[in-house]
């Protein structure tokens, strides 16, 4: 089981940067590039909903869970 981040997503949808996201999350883009490349281990709830607020979406919008053996189809 796994969740993704489809924060890139999200960005693409209201032509966001990372830098400007980064900006008004005020988080730093190395670690926003982290959560973006689903290479983080956890994330704060209070990150994702200044990331949620900043990208005016739910927190279902950004993650999604995925089960073993389906991770492949989900990102292709």
């Amino acid at each position: 089981m796994a969740i993704l981040v489809n924060l890139d997503v999200m960005m693409a949808k209201r032509k966001m940067s990372l830098g400007e996201l980064a900006q008004k999350v005020d988080i730093t883009a190395a670690n926003l590039s982290i959560l973006k490349n689903n290479k983080a281990r956890a994330v704060r709830f209070s990150t994702l909903a200044a990331i949620c607020e900043a990208l005016h979406c739910q927190p279902g919008d950004i993650l999604e869970f995925v089960r073993d053996g389906d991770e492949k189809e989900a990102t292709e």
